[in-house]
């Protein structure tokens, strides 16, 4: 396991703990620690076949811990696009379709895809094959920067934004503060 690796690994379960810790001591309400939650499970619907396609089967432990890790870190960067738009954005948050709150979150999408991918293939921790399904971008320090993380992260950032807007009205009748 190379040091990237390693520091994937534990900084992903790292995030997990952080958050649950700030959710147990009310730093954030129930309906932040539920779209942490909500980002986990979208990374999950990529981090699985990415993870499991090239791995022999049965899958490793290794390959699993990388897999269930790479999604808490989806999670915690789907909070982050959640912050800027609180940051960014006026009020309300998430009550109703607002495309400057979806502009937001896919601009973020795209920008941590390329930050996240450029780290990883500068570090040696992974880079995805040139094929015609996942045409090259660009060379980064002699590694493959690919469209297929950049399509996962337009169509996420939209999947998370519109089941937030699903989700928010239990939270907006448990409690109109929970925001």
């Amino acid at each position: 396991m190379n040091w990237f690796t390693f520091f994937v690994n534990f900084s992903g379960f790292a995030i997990c703990l952080v958050v649950f810790l700030l959710y147990r001591t009310n730093y954030i309400v129930k309906f932040t620690w539920v779209l942490f939650w909500v980002g986990f499970l979208l990374g999950l619907v990529w981090e699985v076949p990415l993870c499991l396609i090239p791995a022999p089967f049965p899958p490793l432990l290794s390959t699993l811990i990388i897999m269930i890790s790479a999604s808490f870190w989806d999670g915690g960067l789907f909070l982050l696009g959640y912050w800027f738009i609180i940051l960014i954005c006026k009020e309300p948050y998430f009550e109703k379709f607002n495309a400057h709150q979806l502009g937001v979150l896919l601009i973020y999408g795209q920008i941590s895809s390329f930050i996240v991918e450029m780290i990883a293939v500068a570090s040696g921790g992974w880079e995805y094959p040139v094929t015609p399904w996942n045409p090259l971008l660009f060379q980064f320090f002699g590694g493959n920067i690919t469209l297929g993380p950049q399509l996962i992260w337009f169509a996420a950032p939209i999947a998370f934004y519109f089941i937030a807007l699903k989700i928010i009205p239990r939270f907006i009748e448990l409690n109109n503060n929970e925001i």
